[in-house]
């Protein structure tokens, strides 16, 4: 007997149930973009957590390991500074979707972000979900079709303006709860604490700086810069604090973070 091919409705529900039960663990961005991927197809994403005018910080993302420096080191470090995206946040932080075309400029295809930046990304469009976690912080979901593929049709963007309830009611509850002790902080407050005593009587305090600059999204060319050695020397110090941690990985690095072990 032929199984019958699950139904829209059963494929979303079943996503949302995987993104709720992933609320608090280290699968939960991926499994709630899986839940916007049930109704719209894309496949680059990018979170960061903005505040207010200080630099984004990373959250999340699913570049190429060999795209990384160009993508979202060079973002992090200066390009968000002419992002449209960015500028419609510091303009209203609310939770709610933007497209490109509702936030960038009348000539952003003339503009020095496209050309020094966006050009290299091979978008063909992009979608941004903005999550307002609090007064101080908001999350920012970027979601990108590649130039091979199509832009956003007005009943997908319409598809996310529905899901967005939901989804944002997703991020709260598994943000905020490292936030329920001091919920005007932002993210970053408990992070920087948990990144600080994270590998403690463990790693040497090179390789605690290494850890943390890995967990926060920077590649090894990254990490060598910001250290002033060099990429053979960042490998290194990564292979050391792997055998440490006892960990092969860097989807296990994030897990051990996530869930306190070794702090």
């Amino acid at each position: 007997m032929t199984r019958k091919k699950p139904t829209h409705q059963q494929v979303a529900t079943d996503a949302l149930e995987r993104a709720i039960l992933a609320i608090g663990t280290s699968d939960f961005i991926a499994c709630a973009t899986d839940y916007l991927r049930a109704s719209v197809w894309f496949k680059g994403v990018f979170v960061s957590e903005l505040r207010g005018r200080k630099p984004p910080r990373h959250v999340y993302d699913n570049v190429q390991s060999d795209r990384r420096y160009d993508v979202v080191d060079t973002y992090l470090d200066r390009s968000y500074l002419l992002d449209p995206f960015f500028d419609s946040y510091l303009k209203d932080p609310s939770s709610r979707i933007a497209t490109l075309n509702e936030v960038s400029p009348d000539r952003f295809h003339s503009s020095t972000y496209f050309k020094v930046y966006y050009n290299g990304l091979n978008l063909q469009d992009e979608i941004g979900i903005f999550v307002q976690l609090s007064t101080k912080s908001t999350l920012f979901y970027s979601l990108g079709r590649r130039h091979d593929e199509r832009r956003f049709s007005k009943p997908e963007i319409a598809a996310f303006h529905t899901l967005l309830p939901v989804f944002a009611a997703l991020n709260k509850q598994h943000f905020n709860r490292a936030l329920r002790s001091d919920p005007d902080q932002g993210t970053g407050h408990s992070i920087d604490s948990a990144l600080a005593q994270f590998g403690q009587g463990v790693l040497t305090p090179r390789e605690q700086e290494i850890a943390n600059l890995i967990l926060k999204g920077h590649s090894s060319r990254s990490i060598a810069a910001r250290t002033e050695t060099s990429v053979g020397t960042v490998k290194t110090h990564r292979k050391n604090l792997f055998r440490k941690l006892q960990i092969s990985s860097q989807g296990e690095l994030f897990h051990a973070f996530f869930n306190g072990t070794h702090v």
